[in-house]
């Protein structure tokens, strides 16, 4: 019974305490609409990637890039990207390639190719429309610094604004290359590197020259290069209030895009494998010229700002060894819109 009470007692204590800060610090607030101009968006976009990182099972890589977005009015957007590994050692099959190369005595003379990858497109506005809508603001006070802002729940609320709508229609071209392990990609096909043919019906040795004990290691590179066709849908928020009751002024500007597309590659070129003088044909390495990603990107309409983007899906390429996951981090993104004219008037 006593701990009956003492819970209750804790209850009734923790509740009090509860709505006393409720009512002291979760009063309602006014604003004055600075700005909501969901079409006013800069026009040019240039981002350098920093990082970014790819799950790809025929590749695991990571490095930097470069990306620049246009909007051309309402109408249309283009946008064009270029990324590449760091190194050999954040890009895993070349560093696997490399290392069997460098084996004494390995015979293998291809040169790895390191991972690279370059898109163009652009994304035709089916529709461009304004809607009423809502968005989530946190209010901060100059006041919670440090420990302040850290040790509490940040208060937020709904302010309305306009949201801008587009559904898009996009098409574009691809073109990447890397080194793979061959070893691994011929087992997910369910072959072995015998079934690669050499001149004269030669075949891949099972073991390594120099170690009879270790199975014969290869790799090999691929480039290919294709076209993607599919949809978007884009959301656009550019409003400004100023708070009263002290809380610091609240923005939303924020431009988030979804996608999915085909991804068509005619072009798929897998290198023949030279050990020891002699080259065996890649025709026995399975390719699939399908695939499809789904995607996800988010950037601020300022003049300085930072963006994020993320894709799953299947590339085209080496069959069962095209799966990734890729995330990438923009900063610093510059941003302008392109207009440095004014009006000018007489007297």
């Amino acid at each position: 019974m006593k701990k009956v009470l003492f819970f209750l007692i804790v209850l009734v204590v923790v509740s009090h305490s509860t709505l006393a800060q409720k009512r002291s610090d979760q009063n309602p607030v006014t604003y004055e609409e600075l700005y909501d101009e969901p079409y006013a968006i800069n026009t040019l976009f240039v981002q350098f990637q920093p990082i970014y990182g790819e799950l790809y099972t025929a590749n695991i890589n990571a490095g930097f890039g470069l990306e620049a977005t246009y909007f051309l009015k309402d109408k249309m957007r283009f946008n064009a990207q270029a990324r590449q590994a760091y190194t050999r050692k954040f890009d895993l099959s070349r560093d696997i390639a490399e290392n069997i190369k460098d084996e004494e005595n390995s015979g293998l003379t291809l040169e790895p190719a390191s991972f690279n990858y370059y898109q163009v497109g652009a994304t035709y506005h089916i529709k461009d429309f304004e809607e009423s809508s809502k968005t989530k603001m946190f209010l901060y006070k100059k006041s919670y610094k440090g420990d302040k802002w850290a040790s509490r729940v940040p208060l937020n609320t709904d302010v309305p604004c306009k949201v801008r709508k587009i559904y898009g229609a996009r098409l574009g071209g691809f073109y990447f290359d890397t080194s793979f392990d061959l070893n691994r990609v011929m087992e997910a096909q369910g072959k072995t590197l015998q079934d690669l043919e050499g001149p004269n019906g030669m075949t891949l040795p099972t073991t390594k020259p120099n170690n009879s004990e270790e199975n014969f290691q290869a790799y090999s590179n691929m480039a290919v290069g294709g076209i993607y066709v599919g949809g978007s849908m884009s959301w656009i928020k550019n409003i400004a209030v100023d708070f009263d009751n002290k809380y610091q002024e609240g923005v939303d500007d924020l431009i988030l895009t979804t996608y999915l597309d085909i991804l068509i590659a005619p072009s798929i070129n897998v290198d023949d494998v030279t050990f020891q003088g002699n080259t065996y044909s890649s025709d026995a390495v399975d390719t699939s010229i399908i695939g499809f990603r789904a995607g996800l990107e988010g950037r601020f309409n300022r003049t300085w700002s930072w963006a994020y983007g993320g894709e799953i899906g299947m590339r085209p390429g080496l069959q069962k060894r095209g799966f990734y996951a890729l995330l990438k981090i923009s900063f610093p993104v510059f941003s302008t819109n392109l207009d440095y004219s004014v009006e000018a008037f007489g007297r």
